[in-house]
C-alpha cells in the first residue's frame, strides 16, 4: 500500500484540487490519499479573485468550475506519506517523495494567471524536489478557453493529468524547469482586450465563413512532405469547392483502380460536416463530389484502412462518445458501421497503424473540460475489431505542440512517422512531423524531426492534415473567404495569379516527448 498525501493551503483550497484526489484514489483503489494542511501559498490576487468571480457570474451563469474556493478540507491524514503532492507550493516534509506542479517553473499558479492575461498558455510541470528533475511537462491548449476561468480550467484539468502520470513513475531522470517570468497584467486591460476581441470575432463571423477550409493537393514523384519535412515542390492546386460549405480532413486513396479523395464537407448553414468523396483521374479531380456517409452528427476526419480485402474508414464523431468502424460495401459512397471501437470516450481523429504485430489507435481525448487538442491517448489491439485497450500510461502526452493527429501514420526505412497538429498557437496552425522512437502497451517515445506552417506555397491561416496515396498528395488548410463579394475585393491580394489571403507567419518546433 502506497500512501499519498496532498498538501493544501487552507487559504487556496481549489474544486480541482478536491477532484484530484478522486481521480487518484479511484485509479489506486488499494492506496491511501488524503489531505494534509501546510502553510502554503497566499490565495489568488484581490484583483484576480474579483475578475474570476465576475466571470464565473457572468460568463458561466454561477455553475461550479475548477477554479472555485472551497472550505479547507476538515478529515486530513497523519500518515507517514510515501509521496507528497505539493499544492501548496513550499511542503518542506522529509523522508518522502516530494512532487511539485510549477507553473512556467513557478510553484503558485499566480503564474499561470499572469501566463493567461498575457494571452498565452503556461508551460506546466511536475517536479520531484529532492533532486530538482522534472517528472511530467506539457503546455495545454487555450483554444476553448472563453475567459479567464476556462484558461484556469485547461491548465488545472491537464496538470491534474501530469500529476498523476508523475504519480506512476515518480522518479525519471529527466531536465529541470525553465523559469518564464511575465510582465503582470491588471484585469482592467485584460478585460478590455478580451470585449474587443470577442466584437473582433462577432464582426468576423458577421462578415466571414469562419474558418473556410480548403484541400490542396498535388502529383509527386519520390519525397512528399513526410520524408522532406516541407510543404514546398511541386505546387499546389486546390479542389473546388462551394461558397456555403468547406472542404478539410482529405484522405486520397487508389482503390481496385479508382483513385479519387474523402474529405470532411462542413455546409454553414447546418453546421454539420459529412463525409464526402472526390474521384481524381491523371489531370486532376474529375466530375462532381458526391455525399458517402450522412449521420445526425457531425463526421470529420474519415481515416482509411485496409484489412483482409475490405476498405474501412474511422470518421471522427467525438461528440457520440464513441469510435466507430463502417465498411466500405459499394466504392465509394455506400458504407456501414460494422463495429464499435471505443465507447465512452471523447475521442477525435483516430488513427490506426500496425506495429510489433498488433493494431495500435492515437486520438486526442477530452472529458468535457478544456482544448481538444492537448492531450493524447493510445490503445492497442490484437486486431482491427478489437478488443482495444487503453495503454498504460494514458494520456500518453498532454501538449497542444504534438498530440493530436494530422493524417495516417506512415511507415519508413528510417521508422514511423505520425504527421502532428500544432495547436500551441490556435486550432491548426501548424504541422510538425513526428518520429516514434518506442511504442508498445508501457511506454512511448516521439521526437519532432520537422515543422512546416502556411507560407507562400500554401497561403492561408492554417495547416493541419497531411495524407498520401502513390503519386496523389494532399493537404488542407484555411482561408479568409468573406460572404459578400466587395469584402472579398478588399481582403485579398494577388498571388501566383490567384486571389488568396495573405500568408501566415512561420512558427518553431519543440524538441521531444518521452513518457
Amino acid at each position: 500500500m502506497t500512501h499519498i498525501v496532498i498538501a493544501v493551503s487552507p487559504a487556496h483550497f481549489l474544486r480541482w484540487h478536491q477532484q484530484l484526489r478522486d481521480s487518484i484514489a479511484a485509479r489506486r483503489p488499494g492506496d491511501t490519499v488524503g489531505f494534509r494542511l501546510a502553510s502554503g501559498s497566499a490565495p489568488q490576487p484581490q484583483a484576480a479573485a474579483r475578475l474570476i468571480a465576475t466571470e464565473r457570474l457572468l460568463v458561466r451563469g454561477g455553475k461550479p468550475t475548477l477554479c472555485d474556493r472551497l472550505e479547507p478540507p476538515r478529515a486530513t491524514t497523519t500518515v507517514a506519506a510515501d509521496i507528497v503532492i505539493d499544492l501548496a507550493g513550499d511542503y518542506a516534509g522529509a523522508g518522502e517523495i516530494v512532487l511539485r506542479p510549477l507553473y512556467d517553473g513557478h510553484p503558485t499558479d499566480q503564474a499561470a494567471v499572469a501566463a493567461i492575461m498575457s494571452g498565452e498558455a503556461p508551460v506546466i510541470a511536475v517536479a520531484n524536489v529532492a533532486t530538482g528533475a522534472i517528472v511530467a511537462e506539457g503546455l495545454p491548449s487555450l483554444e476553448s478557453a472563453d475567459c479567464l476561468i476556462g484558461g484556469l480550467e485547461a491548465v488545472y484539468s491537464r496538470l491534474a493529468l501530469l500529476i498523476e502520470a508523475a504519480v506512476e513513475n515518480p522518479r525519471p531522470a529527466g531536465a529541470t524547469a525553465a523559469r518564464i517570468d511575465r510582465a503582470a497584467v491588471a484585469p482592467l486591460p485584460y478585460i478590455l482586450r478580451n470585449l474587443a476581441f470577442r466584437c473582433g470575432r462577432a464582426l468576423y463571423h458577421l462578415c466571414c465563413h469562419s474558418p473556410h477550409w480548403r484541400v490542396g493537393w498535388r502529383f509527386t514523384q519520390g519525397r512528399g512532405v513526410i520524408d522532406s519535412g516541407a510543404i514546398d515542390g511541386a505546387p499546389w492546386r486546390h479542389m473546388s469547392d462551394r461558397q456555403m460549405g468547406f472542404a478539410a480532413d482529405p484522405f486520397p486513396i487508389a482503390w481496385r483502380g479508382r483513385l479519387g479523395v474523402f474529405f470532411e464537407r462542413l455546409d454553414y448553414q447546418s453546421n454539420i460536416g459529412e463525409i464526402w468523396y472526390q474521384a481524381f483521374n491523371d489531370a486532376g479531380p474529375t466530375g462532381e463530389p458526391v455525399p458517402v456517409i450522412r449521420e445526425p452528427w457531425h463526421l470529420s476526419y474519415p481515416f482509411l484502412i485496409e484489412e483482409n480485402g475490405d476498405l474501412y474508414m474511422i470518421p471522427e464523431a467525438s461528440m457520440t462518445r464513441g469510435v466507430t468502424l463502417y465498411r466500405c460495401i459499394a466504392f465509394p459512397d455506400r458504407w456501414e458501421p460494422v463495429a464499435p471501437l471505443l465507447d465512452d470516450v471523447e475521442a477525435a481523429d483516430a488513427t490506426v497503424f500496425r506495429h510489433g504485430g498488433r493494431y495500435w489507435m492515437t486520438s486526442v481525448v477530452r472529458n468535457g473540460v478544456g482544448g481538444y487538442s492537448d492531450t493524447l491517448a493510445i490503445h492497442h489491439a490484437p486486431g482491427l475489431f478489437g478488443p482495444w485497450e487503453p495503454h498504460a500510461r494514458n494520456p500518453v502526452v498532454v501538449d497542444a505542440r504534438f498530440a493530436r493527429p494530422a493524417g495516417a501514420v506512415v511507415a519508413t526505412p528510417h521508422g514511423l512517422f505520425r504527421p502532428v497538429q500544432d495547436c500551441s498557437r490556435g486550432y491548426g496552425k501548424a504541422l510538425a512531423i513526428m518520429r516514434i522512437d518506442r511504442l508498445d502497451p508501457e511506454n512511448f517515445a516521439q521526437s519532432c524531426v520537422s515543422h512546416m506552417s502556411p507560407g507562400r506555397t500554401w497561403p492561408g491561416a492554417r495547416l493541419h492534415t497531411i495524407n498520401r496515396s502513390g503519386r496523389l498528395e494532399c493537404i488542407d488548410g484555411a482561408i479568409l473567404t468573406p460572404k459578400y463579394l466587395p469584402l472579398r475585393k478588399l481582403t485579398h491580394e494577388w498571388i501566383d495569379g490567384r486571389r488568396q489571403p495573405i500568408e501566415g507567419a512561420d512558427q518553431h518546433c519543440v524538441a521531444t516527448t518521452d513518457r
